[in-house]
């Protein structure tokens, strides 16, 4: 069966449009996910993959308030949508010619973890929103996010081994803050599980004290700023673009900002939103910064001899 022209021609045009799509999407969908929770519509459609037994939507229900209902199931809609635009990318990378093999598998990563978050969503659920499960499914939207950053990156690389811009020394330093910054995010998931924002009002709490789980989250945060401020510095005299870094240290600290007032103000259900958006801005931003410290062989080059494809810069402008 061959492909009309006319979309192979759809797909390729539109292929780097697709990837940046599926950026603000898979950190789009962890934002409504908390609008979710801080709405106590957790549990607004009790069953999965239906919204109640017998109907996959909302329906009228004398225990379950049709907002929480709806909250919930637009939240699952969303997914069909995050679904399509990872689908979209998988199409671009397969048809596009010549094929790209590691565009290809990012692709599928796209789609594949779609696929894969329904299921747990789907746990998370049917287990009563046990605060784990919530966490897991927090986590591995963050991890489609920087998958996606990769992806956008590599429209515009080449295909052969990374080589590094600085030295090695600065990768590894590279390495130590990204897992820091899988830390913090696990650690703010602790502080979310043990706060007042369970999701639905009969959902058991994670039974440790908040305020040493929101110190440890604020001494994560410092770390990884410190090592952010020591890469800074590191990075001069390199020849590394230097707008992803200042994108990422400007999300870090609007984001720790953001944390403080929410600690002092009580953790208002709107600020929630904004500090799962801007986890998701600081996940954009330090894959950018990764992506900018290495470059493919093949990559196209822009008039000041760097890569045209600084992931950063342009995906952090549409996050």
């Amino acid at each position: 069966m061959s492909v009309p022209s006319w979309f192979t021609a759809f797909l390729s045009t539109f292929q780097r449009a697709f990837a940046i799509a599926v950026v603000i999407a898979q950190g789009g969908i962890a934002v409504t996910g908390s609008i979710v929770r801080v709405t106590g519509s957790g549990l607004g459609c009790p069953t999965w993959p239906q919204c109640f037994e017998g109907s996959l939507v909302p329906v009228e229900h004398p225990e379950v308030a049709s907002l929480h209902q709806w909250v919930e199931f637009g939240n699952r809609t969303l997914t069909g949508v995050v679904g399509v635009i990872a689908a979209l990318c998988v199409l671009a990378a397969w048809f596009n010619r010549p094929r790209r093999k590691r565009v290809v598998v990012l692709a599928l990563v796209q789609f594949g973890g779609v696929v894969a978050q329904a299921v747990i969503g789907g746990f998370t659920v049917l287990t009563g929103l046990l605060w784990w499960t919530v966490s897991v499914h927090f986590l591995v939207s963050m991890l489609l996010v920087w998958f996606a950053v990769l992806l956008v990156a590599a429209l515009g690389e080449g295909d052969g081994p990374a080589r590094p811009l600085v030295p090695r020394g600065l990768l590894k330093l590279q390495v130590v803050q990204a897992v820091t910054l899988g830390l913090l995010l696990l650690a703010g998931t602790f502080v979310t599980a043990a706060g007042p924002h369970a999701g639905d009002a009969a959902t058991p709490r994670l039974d440790l004290p908040v305020d040493t789980l929101s110190q440890l989250h604020a001494d994560l945060l410092f770390l990884f700023l410190g090592m952010l401020i020591a890469l800074g510095f590191a990075l001069r005299g390199h020849p590394v673009p230097r707008r992803p870094y200042y994108a990422l240290v400007g999300v870090v600290l609007a984001q720790g900002a953001l944390g403080m007032v929410q600690y002092w103000t009580g953790v208002p259900e709107v600020l929630v939103s904004l500090h799962v958006l801007g986890a998701g801005a600081v996940v954009v931003a330090t894959a950018a910064l990764w992506v900018s410290t290495r470059e493919r062989a093949g990559g196209q080059r822009d008039d000041e001899g760097l890569r045209s494809q600084t992931a950063g810069s342009s995906v952090a402008s549409h996050v």
